[in-house]
């Protein structure tokens, strides 16, 4: 049985190939997501410490990778 990769996993692994990235183009790397499952994702992540939101310019944030984690 194959297994699901879940919204956090995408995140992690968009983050893993760019380091850091802004949150539109995190969405628009989840196609199969909707706005709130990403949302989230990253606020499930960013609460463990695995990734850190940066405010920036425009009223955006970047996502940066803290911690690494295996991504199937």
């Amino acid at each position: 049985m194959a297994q699901q990769i879940t919204a956090e996993d995408q995140v992690i692994d968009i983050l893993h190939r760019a380091h850091a990235c802004d949150l539109e183009d995190v969405m628009r790397q989840c196609p199969n997501l909707s706005w709130n499952q990403v949302f989230l994702a990253v606020d499930r992540l960013s609460r463990s410490g695995e990734i850190m939101l940066v405010p920036t310019k425009g009223g955006s944030y970047t996502l940066t990778l803290l911690h690494s984690r295996e991504v199937c």
